[in-house]
Protein backbone atom coordinates (compact mmCIF):
# COMPACT_ATOMS: atom_id res chain seq x y z
CA UNK A 1 0.00 0.00 0.00
CA UNK A 2 1.33 3.47 -0.83
CA UNK A 3 2.09 5.99 1.77
CA UNK A 4 0.02 8.98 1.64
CA UNK A 5 1.09 12.59 0.33
CA UNK A 6 1.11 14.48 3.47
CA UNK A 7 1.41 18.19 3.78
CA UNK A 8 3.53 18.59 7.62
CA UNK A 9 3.65 21.55 9.66
CA UNK A 10 7.06 22.11 12.35
CA UNK A 11 6.28 24.90 14.91
CA UNK A 12 9.35 26.26 16.83
CA UNK A 13 10.26 29.38 18.32
CA UNK A 14 13.16 30.40 15.81
CA UNK A 15 15.87 29.17 13.52
CA UNK A 16 18.93 30.37 14.97
CA UNK A 17 20.81 27.48 14.89
CA UNK A 18 20.69 24.22 17.63
CA UNK A 19 19.98 20.52 17.63
CA UNK A 20 16.21 21.77 17.61
CA UNK A 21 16.47 23.63 14.52
CA UNK A 22 18.70 21.06 12.61
CA UNK A 23 16.23 18.36 13.41
CA UNK A 24 13.87 20.09 12.12
CA UNK A 25 15.62 21.07 8.96
CA UNK A 26 16.57 17.33 8.40
CA UNK A 27 12.87 15.91 8.78
CA UNK A 28 12.22 19.06 6.30
CA UNK A 29 14.30 17.55 3.95
CA UNK A 30 13.54 14.23 4.38
CA UNK A 31 9.54 14.99 3.54
CA UNK A 32 10.54 17.09 0.93
CA UNK A 33 12.97 14.23 -1.35
CA UNK A 34 9.60 11.78 -0.36
CA UNK A 35 7.21 14.14 -1.81
CA UNK A 36 5.24 15.45 0.55
CA UNK A 37 4.83 19.34 1.74
CA UNK A 38 7.12 20.46 4.65
CA UNK A 39 5.78 23.48 6.30
CA UNK A 40 7.76 25.35 8.58
CA UNK A 41 6.91 27.70 11.43
CA UNK A 42 8.69 30.23 13.49
CA UNK A 43 10.28 33.73 13.90
CA UNK A 44 12.84 33.09 11.34
CA UNK A 45 16.43 33.52 11.78
CA UNK A 46 19.90 32.10 9.84
CA UNK A 47 18.54 28.70 9.01
CA UNK A 48 14.91 30.13 6.78
CA UNK A 49 17.64 29.79 3.72
CA UNK A 50 18.39 26.16 4.28
CA UNK A 51 14.91 25.50 5.37
CA UNK A 52 13.96 26.75 1.38
CA UNK A 53 17.20 25.21 -0.36
CA UNK A 54 15.64 21.98 1.21
CA UNK A 55 12.40 22.32 -0.40
CA UNK A 56 10.59 24.02 2.55
CA UNK A 57 7.85 26.27 3.27
CA UNK A 58 9.07 29.24 5.83
CA UNK A 59 6.29 30.80 7.90
CA UNK A 60 7.36 33.68 9.63
CA UNK A 61 5.22 34.09 12.78
CA UNK A 62 6.37 34.84 16.17
CA UNK A 63 4.46 32.16 18.08
CA UNK A 64 7.28 31.64 20.78
CA UNK A 65 7.17 34.91 21.73
CA UNK A 66 6.32 35.17 25.87
CA UNK A 67 3.26 37.80 25.62
CA UNK A 68 -0.31 37.33 25.83
CA UNK A 69 -0.50 38.84 22.29
CA UNK A 70 1.03 35.17 21.38
CA UNK A 71 -2.53 34.17 21.92
CA UNK A 72 -3.82 36.29 18.28
CA UNK A 73 -2.30 33.25 16.44
CA UNK A 74 -4.93 30.44 18.30
CA UNK A 75 -7.24 31.44 15.49
CA UNK A 76 -4.83 32.10 12.93
CA UNK A 77 -3.88 28.97 13.24
CA UNK A 78 -6.77 27.40 12.95
CA UNK A 79 -7.62 29.11 9.60
CA UNK A 80 -3.94 27.85 8.63
CA UNK A 81 -4.86 24.05 9.69
CA UNK A 82 -7.96 24.13 7.39
CA UNK A 83 -6.51 26.16 4.53
CA UNK A 84 -3.74 24.85 3.87
CA UNK A 85 -5.20 21.07 4.36
CA UNK A 86 -2.54 20.44 7.28
CA UNK A 87 -2.52 16.29 7.81
CA UNK A 88 0.09 16.19 10.51
CA UNK A 89 1.07 19.19 12.99
CA UNK A 90 4.45 18.80 14.65
CA UNK A 91 5.33 21.94 17.34
CA UNK A 92 9.05 21.31 18.89
CA UNK A 93 8.83 23.47 21.97
CA UNK A 94 6.29 24.50 24.73
CA UNK A 95 5.14 27.95 23.96
CA UNK A 96 4.72 26.97 19.97
CA UNK A 97 3.03 23.55 21.83
CA UNK A 98 0.31 25.13 23.45
CA UNK A 99 -0.82 27.69 20.90
CA UNK A 100 -0.56 24.74 18.67
CA UNK A 101 -2.34 22.67 20.88
CA UNK A 102 -5.26 25.45 21.50
CA UNK A 103 -6.14 25.87 18.13
CA UNK A 104 -5.80 21.89 17.48
CA UNK A 105 -8.17 20.84 20.78
CA UNK A 106 -10.75 23.51 19.28
CA UNK A 107 -11.10 22.40 16.20
CA UNK A 108 -13.66 19.86 15.11
CA UNK A 109 -11.99 15.80 15.61
CA UNK A 110 -12.97 14.91 12.20
CA UNK A 111 -11.35 17.78 10.55
CA UNK A 112 -8.16 18.59 12.43
CA UNK A 113 -4.57 17.58 11.68
CA UNK A 114 -3.07 15.00 13.25
CA UNK A 115 -1.02 16.36 16.56
CA UNK A 116 3.02 14.63 17.22
CA UNK A 117 4.95 16.49 19.76
CA UNK A 118 8.36 15.70 20.43
CA UNK A 119 10.12 15.79 24.12
CA UNK A 120 13.70 17.42 22.89
CA UNK A 121 14.76 18.02 26.99
CA UNK A 122 14.76 17.60 30.56
CA UNK A 123 11.94 19.40 30.71
CA UNK A 124 10.80 21.34 34.45
CA UNK A 125 7.89 19.85 36.14
CA UNK A 126 4.30 20.80 35.80
CA UNK A 127 1.69 21.71 33.31
CA UNK A 128 3.07 24.31 31.13
CA UNK A 129 6.18 21.55 30.06
CA UNK A 130 3.85 18.20 30.22
CA UNK A 131 2.25 19.77 27.15
CA UNK A 132 4.78 17.95 25.19
CA UNK A 133 3.43 14.75 26.22
CA UNK A 134 -0.08 15.60 24.92
CA UNK A 135 0.28 14.43 21.24
CA UNK A 136 -1.33 11.72 19.41
CA UNK A 137 1.96 10.59 19.06
CA UNK A 138 4.89 11.75 21.36
CA UNK A 139 8.55 11.15 20.19
CA UNK A 140 11.25 11.07 22.90
CA UNK A 141 14.77 11.90 21.06
CA UNK A 142 16.82 9.77 23.21
CA UNK A 143 16.07 6.54 25.95
CA UNK A 144 17.09 8.95 28.43
CA UNK A 145 14.47 11.58 27.62
CA UNK A 146 12.09 9.01 27.49
CA UNK A 147 12.99 7.10 30.59
CA UNK A 148 12.81 10.67 32.31
CA UNK A 149 9.14 12.03 30.99
CA UNK A 150 7.99 9.04 32.36
CA UNK A 151 8.92 9.84 35.33
CA UNK A 152 8.06 13.16 36.08
CA UNK A 153 4.67 13.56 33.81
CA UNK A 154 2.17 11.09 35.46
CA UNK A 155 -0.75 9.97 33.32
CA UNK A 156 1.65 9.82 29.97
CA UNK A 157 0.24 7.27 28.17
CA UNK A 158 3.65 4.64 26.91
CA UNK A 159 1.41 3.32 24.28
CA UNK A 160 1.62 7.18 22.46
CA UNK A 161 5.75 7.17 23.01
CA UNK A 162 8.48 6.61 20.92
CA UNK A 163 12.17 6.76 20.82
CA UNK A 164 13.43 7.95 17.81
CA UNK A 165 17.27 8.65 18.74
CA UNK A 166 18.46 11.53 16.74
CA UNK A 167 21.46 11.17 13.87
CA UNK A 168 23.87 12.22 11.77
CA UNK A 169 24.73 11.42 8.06
CA UNK A 170 28.15 9.80 8.09
CA UNK A 171 28.64 10.50 4.69
CA UNK A 172 29.07 13.72 6.05
CA UNK A 173 31.23 12.89 9.14
CA UNK A 174 33.23 10.19 7.73
CA UNK A 175 35.86 8.38 9.70
CA UNK A 176 39.25 9.82 9.79
CA UNK A 177 37.52 13.18 6.99
CA UNK A 178 40.55 15.50 6.62
CA UNK A 179 39.45 18.91 5.52
CA UNK A 180 40.66 20.55 1.89
CA UNK A 181 44.10 21.48 1.56
CA UNK A 182 42.85 25.16 0.85
CA UNK A 183 40.83 25.50 4.20
CA UNK A 184 43.90 23.98 6.14
CA UNK A 185 46.39 27.14 4.86
CA UNK A 186 43.44 29.50 5.61
CA UNK A 187 43.07 27.91 9.09
CA UNK A 188 47.03 28.09 9.70
CA UNK A 189 46.94 31.34 8.56
CA UNK A 190 44.68 32.66 10.60
CA UNK A 191 45.76 30.78 13.89
CA UNK A 192 49.58 30.38 13.32
CA UNK A 193 49.73 29.95 17.45
CA UNK A 194 47.71 26.54 16.92
CA UNK A 195 51.16 25.27 15.25
CA UNK A 196 52.77 22.41 17.83
CA UNK A 197 49.92 22.84 20.04
CA UNK A 198 46.49 20.50 20.93
CA UNK A 199 43.31 21.88 20.39
CA UNK A 200 40.43 20.83 22.73
CA UNK A 201 37.26 22.46 21.10
CA UNK A 202 33.90 22.87 22.95
CA UNK A 203 31.15 23.07 20.33
CA UNK A 204 27.66 25.12 21.10
CA UNK A 205 26.25 28.80 21.53
CA UNK A 206 27.28 30.42 24.69
CA UNK A 207 24.34 29.72 26.75
CA UNK A 208 25.58 28.68 30.77
CA UNK A 209 24.31 25.35 29.96
CA UNK A 210 27.02 24.58 27.98
CA UNK A 211 29.52 24.35 30.29
CA UNK A 212 32.41 27.08 29.13
CA UNK A 213 33.64 27.79 32.28
CA UNK A 214 34.89 24.49 32.67
CA UNK A 215 36.76 24.40 29.68
CA UNK A 216 38.49 27.88 30.92
CA UNK A 217 39.09 26.35 34.02
CA UNK A 218 40.92 22.92 32.17
CA UNK A 219 43.24 25.00 29.70
CA UNK A 220 44.00 27.30 33.04
CA UNK A 221 45.14 24.47 34.80
CA UNK A 222 46.87 22.52 31.92
CA UNK A 223 49.21 25.88 31.17
CA UNK A 224 49.89 25.57 34.71
CA UNK A 225 51.75 22.18 34.07
CA UNK A 226 53.33 23.90 31.16
CA UNK A 227 50.75 22.12 28.46
CA UNK A 228 50.79 23.56 25.07
CA UNK A 229 47.41 23.59 25.09
CA UNK A 230 44.57 26.02 23.23
CA UNK A 231 40.74 25.82 24.05
CA UNK A 232 38.32 26.75 21.20
CA UNK A 233 34.70 28.01 22.09
CA UNK A 234 33.43 27.41 18.62
CA UNK A 235 29.40 28.92 18.48
CA UNK A 236 27.74 32.21 18.10
CA UNK A 237 26.08 34.22 20.86
CA UNK A 238 22.52 33.73 22.31
CA UNK A 239 20.54 36.74 21.55
CA UNK A 240 19.14 36.26 25.27
CA UNK A 241 22.13 35.69 26.46
CA UNK A 242 24.55 38.34 25.72
CA UNK A 243 25.34 39.32 29.54
CA UNK A 244 26.82 35.41 29.71
CA UNK A 245 29.05 35.92 26.63
CA UNK A 246 30.29 38.93 28.33
CA UNK A 247 30.87 37.58 31.40
CA UNK A 248 33.33 34.54 30.01
CA UNK A 249 35.27 36.84 28.05
CA UNK A 250 35.91 39.30 31.01
CA UNK A 251 36.84 35.71 32.99
CA UNK A 252 39.11 35.36 30.10
CA UNK A 253 40.81 38.21 29.85
CA UNK A 254 41.41 38.21 33.88
CA UNK A 255 43.16 35.34 34.14
CA UNK A 256 45.25 36.15 31.29
CA UNK A 257 44.11 33.68 29.13
CA UNK A 258 43.44 35.64 25.90
CA UNK A 259 46.19 34.12 24.68
CA UNK A 260 44.66 30.14 25.13
CA UNK A 261 41.15 30.76 24.96
CA UNK A 262 39.86 31.68 21.66
CA UNK A 263 36.09 32.70 21.12
CA UNK A 264 35.53 31.81 17.03
CA UNK A 265 31.68 32.48 17.10
CA UNK A 266 29.45 30.79 14.93
CA UNK A 267 30.49 28.48 12.13
CA UNK A 268 29.44 27.18 9.21
CA UNK A 269 33.05 24.82 8.92
CA UNK A 270 32.25 23.15 12.71
CA UNK A 271 33.40 19.79 11.15
CA UNK A 272 36.60 21.13 9.66
CA UNK A 273 37.36 22.90 13.36
CA UNK A 274 36.63 19.27 15.00
CA UNK A 275 38.73 17.20 12.40
CA UNK A 276 41.64 19.79 13.66
CA UNK A 277 41.55 18.81 16.97
CA UNK A 278 42.87 16.39 19.74
CA UNK A 279 39.76 16.16 21.52
CA UNK A 280 36.21 17.39 22.14
CA UNK A 281 34.31 18.52 25.16
CA UNK A 282 30.85 18.05 25.55
CA UNK A 283 30.53 19.78 29.70
CA UNK A 284 26.61 21.39 30.12
CA UNK A 285 26.08 21.74 33.30
CA UNK A 286 22.85 20.19 32.82
CA UNK A 287 21.91 17.02 30.74
CA UNK A 288 21.52 17.34 27.13
CA UNK A 289 18.78 15.55 25.63
CA UNK A 290 21.09 14.17 22.87
CA UNK A 291 24.12 15.52 22.13
CA UNK A 292 24.65 15.78 18.12
CA UNK A 293 27.70 17.08 18.46
CA UNK A 294 29.28 14.57 20.67
CA UNK A 295 28.01 11.94 17.72
CA UNK A 296 29.62 14.20 15.19
CA UNK A 297 33.39 14.32 16.43
CA UNK A 298 33.17 10.24 17.33
CA UNK A 299 31.97 9.91 13.96
CA UNK A 300 35.09 11.76 12.35
CA UNK A 301 37.22 10.00 14.87
CA UNK A 302 37.82 12.60 17.33
CA UNK A 303 38.20 11.75 21.03
CA UNK A 304 34.98 12.99 23.14
CA UNK A 305 35.47 13.38 26.95
CA UNK A 306 32.08 14.37 28.55
CA UNK A 307 29.77 14.57 31.58
CA UNK A 308 28.52 10.92 32.30
CA UNK A 309 24.82 12.62 32.05
CA UNK A 310 22.04 12.63 29.38
CA UNK A 311 22.10 11.99 26.36
CA UNK A 312 25.92 12.19 26.05
CA UNK A 313 26.40 9.73 28.51
CA UNK A 314 23.82 7.23 26.38
CA UNK A 315 25.73 8.36 23.35
CA UNK A 316 29.56 7.80 24.87
CA UNK A 317 28.31 4.72 27.15
CA UNK A 318 27.43 3.11 23.78
CA UNK A 319 30.93 4.19 21.91
CA UNK A 320 33.58 5.63 23.55
CA UNK A 321 33.04 5.04 27.05
CA UNK A 322 36.56 6.13 27.71
CA UNK A 323 35.42 9.51 27.80
CA UNK A 324 32.85 9.40 30.66
CA UNK A 325 33.37 11.52 33.15
CA UNK A 326 31.96 12.76 36.85
CA UNK A 327 29.63 15.50 36.28
CA UNK A 328 30.79 18.95 37.00
CA UNK A 329 34.34 17.43 38.73
CA UNK A 330 36.99 19.75 37.28
CA UNK A 331 39.80 17.49 39.04
CA UNK A 332 38.25 14.26 36.92
CA UNK A 333 38.00 16.28 33.73
CA UNK A 334 41.79 17.66 34.35
CA UNK A 335 42.98 13.64 34.69
CA UNK A 336 40.60 12.13 31.67
CA UNK A 337 41.92 15.33 29.64
CA UNK A 338 45.71 14.59 29.88
CA UNK A 339 44.91 10.89 29.59
CA UNK A 340 43.87 11.35 26.64
CA UNK A 341 46.16 13.96 25.53
CA UNK A 342 49.28 11.56 26.30
CA UNK A 343 48.25 8.32 25.47
CA UNK A 344 45.07 8.86 22.89
CA UNK A 345 42.74 5.88 22.46
CA UNK A 346 41.25 5.46 18.74
CA UNK A 347 37.82 5.92 18.45
CA UNK A 348 36.44 2.82 16.54
CA UNK A 349 34.27 3.32 12.99
CA UNK A 350 30.39 4.51 13.81
CA UNK A 351 27.33 2.80 12.65
CA UNK A 352 24.67 3.41 15.32
CA UNK A 353 23.00 6.99 15.32
CA UNK A 354 22.35 7.66 11.88
CA UNK A 355 20.25 10.91 9.86
CA UNK A 356 19.16 8.25 7.88
CA UNK A 357 17.33 6.01 10.49
CA UNK A 358 16.46 9.15 12.26
CA UNK A 359 14.14 10.18 9.46
CA UNK A 360 13.01 7.14 8.03
CA UNK A 361 11.48 6.17 11.45
CA UNK A 362 10.05 9.94 11.85
CA UNK A 363 8.59 9.84 8.35
CA UNK A 364 6.73 6.52 9.42
CA UNK A 365 5.44 7.72 12.11
CA UNK A 366 4.18 10.67 10.69
CA UNK A 367 2.16 8.25 7.87
CA UNK A 368 0.67 5.66 10.34
CA UNK A 369 -0.64 8.50 12.28
CA UNK A 370 -2.18 9.53 9.27
CA UNK A 371 -4.04 6.90 8.43
CA UNK A 372 -4.86 5.42 11.92
CA UNK A 373 -8.21 5.49 14.09
CA UNK A 374 -8.17 8.78 16.17
CA UNK A 375 -8.51 7.92 20.25
CA UNK A 376 -7.73 11.64 21.35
Amino acid sequence: MARPSLTVLQVLPSLHGGGVEQGTLDVCAALAQNGHRALIMSAGGPMVQAIQAAGGEHLQWSVGEKSLRTLRFVPALRRLFRDQDIDIVHPRSRLPAWITWLAWASMPKATRPRLVTSVHGFYRPGRYSAIMTRGERVICVSNAVHKYALETFPGVSTTRMSVIQRGINPARYPHGFKASTDWQQRWRAEHPQFEGAKLIVLPGRLTRLKGHEHLVTLIGRLRQLGQNVHGLIVGGVDPRRTQYAKSLQERVALENLNDRVHFLGHREDMREIMSMSDLVLAVSSQPESFGRTVLEALSLGRPVVGFAHGGVEEILTALYPQGLCAVGDDDALLASVRRLLEDPITVAPVHDFTLQRMVDRTLELYCELATSSRTI
